[in-house]
């Protein structure tokens, strides 16, 4: 089965059971839109509350707050987004359909990059423990060659996008001969800019003057609140400000599920240092976020940095954590230091100063931020796309399980009495009602018992106890391991301490 293949599968898994459902579905939909469902949202709010644990609750300087989403519009033009925050557009004239023009760019580097992959294979298959894939890497002529032609185009599609030579862009799509998905011809318009900011009015105004935007990121409302939490929490520098919250952009391409999307959650962190003590807070900040994402037990492999070469006007350093997802690597959280720009150009725009007394020092200065900021229906993407199983049991039965991490699982523990008489169902819900308070848990009594563990390893329930007519004798259980399918006898009483630790 192909990536592209499992990727549908699982899409269509996620809707089937609860995950994510098409917003507006009887109405036909609405593109890059989604609700989340029932296991859906559960899965979303662990995955937020993981993060605010580790990001607030265990960090001594760090705090949390969360920002309105209408913000008065000059907000926007201080931040450079009413200016400068847009995409290169360009349409096929045969399909009619719009492509970023950089996106088009970096799938097709990632086509020549594929190439050295399977060359790298063919390598190691050839000559087994022998291979020495750095320098099969650094020897082999169509690894080489490869190699300097994906280098080639990215250094020049970074220049023109950093010199904002859109005619230049153009010309690398058809220097690539790069062809239209759908058409599958070359016939494209020239490349224009797009901005992606969602604007309404607010009140009764109809004017220009009653114009606010949707917020495109959740960054500015921490940092319009700087001074406010600085003075009413007494925070000293080094110090962060956490929030997570919904932020819209009207994606040119938007696509690959819930991937990108123009109504979409994020996680941030603005940590605000002394300037000058910024890099080693990036690189602290660097390592410490990717450990985070490691923690989650998807696997290490998964992970990787990707440094920017076209830095963002703000920044003097960004690196991108990027996940290997059914379609590819592609960047799950940034990591930026972003100088003294968002503090200094509102403390221009507003009149009023965004300075910090620093009583170490015995100076006022601007502060520089790190910032992290991670999406969370990426991350969602991410479990989900990680823990999608179709497995092939010994017995020459198929389920499929999703082997969601049990921190993060929607539903932690189904009860489930073997048959619906002789009072099973009744000790069933007894116990039910003893382990609800400590965990989300799910009660079934419908079908067989083996079918009831199918649809629990469909939900990626990491714990089920069966309740038989034996254990209205010894008060014991059998409890059953998702990912091993083992089962174990305990007493109900030890039926909390077993699945809580593995939370």
């Amino acid at each position: 089965m192909t990536s592209e293949e499992l990727f549908k599968n699982l899409i269509a898994h996620a809707k089937e059971y609860g995950f994510i459902f098409p917003s507006s579905e009887i109405y036909d939909g609405l593109s890059a839109v989604y609700d989340y469902g029932q296991m859906g949202v559960e899965l979303k709010n662990n995955i937020k509350n993981y993060w605010w644990n580790a990001m607030v609750r265990q960090h001594d300087n760090i705090v949390g707050i969360d920002s309105a989403i209408f913000m008065h519009p000059r907000i926007w033009e201080a931040s450079g987004h009413v200016g400068a925050f847009n995409d290169p557009l360009i349409d096929n004239r045969d399909s009619k359909k719009r492509y970023r023009a950089d996106v088009l760019l970096e799938e097709h580097i990632a086509k020549i990059e594929d190439k050295i992959t399977k060359e790298v294979e063919k390598g190691r298959k050839k000559f087994g423990g022998a291979f020495d894939e750095a320098q099969f890497r650094a020897t082999h002529p169509n690894v080489l060659r490869n190699a300097a032609k994906a280098a080639e185009i990215r250094e020049n599609m970074n220049a023109a996008l950093n010199a904002n030579d859109l005619d230049v862009l153009k010309q690398l799509i058809i220097d690539c001969e790069i062809v239209c998905p759908v058409s599958g011809s070359r016939n494209w318009t020239d490349v224009r800019q797009f901005n992606l900011m969602f604007s309404t009015q607010l009140g009764s105004v109809s004017d220009e003057a009653g114009v606010i935007y949707l917020r495109p990121e959740t960054a500015q409302g921490i940092f319009v609140n700087f001074l406010n939490v600085q003075k009413t929490g007494r925070m000293k520098i080094p110090f962060g400000i956490a929030q997570i919250g919904k932020a819209f952009r009207n994606e040119i391409v938007a696509r690959q599920f819930i991937f990108r999307m123009r109504e979409f959650e994020q996680m941030e962190m603005q940590f605000f240092v002394r300037p000058g003590e910024e890099m080693k807070w990036y690189e602290y900040w660097k390592n410490e976020r990717l450990r985070w994402h490691q923690s989650l037990g998807l696997g290490n492999e998964k992970y990787r940095f990707h440094d920017h070469e076209k830095l963002a006007h703000y920044a003097n350093a960004a690196a991108d954590i990027e996940f290997n997802f059914p379609f590819g690597f592609k960047e799950l959280e940034g990591i930026h230091s972003r100088t003294d720009f968002d503090l200094s150009r509102h403390q221009e725009f507003s009149g009023r100063k965004q300075q910090y007394f620093d009583s170490e020092t015995n100076e006022n200065y601007v502060p520089y931020v790190i910032e992290t900021s991670i999406g969370l229906d990426r991350t969602f993407l991410a479990v989900l796309s990680a823990a999608y199983c179709e497995e092939q049991l010994a017995n020459g039965e198929e389920r499929v399980v999703l082997r969601i991490p049990p921190v993060l699982a929607p539903v932690k523990l189904a009860v489930l009495p073997l048959v619906k008489k002789d009072g099973l169902p009744e000790k069933a819900r007894e116990i039910l009602q003893t382990l609800r308070s400590d965990f989300n848990c799910q009660y079934d009594e419908k079908d067989s018992i083996g079918k009831r563990y199918r649809r629990q390893d469909a939900i990626g329930t990491p714990f089920c106890i069966t309740i038989d007519h034996q254990t209205l004798e010894d008060n014991r259980v059998t409890i059953r391991y998702r990912d091993t399918m083992q089962q174990d006898r305990l007493p109900v009483a030890e039926v909390a301490v077993a699945v809580g630790s593995f939370q």
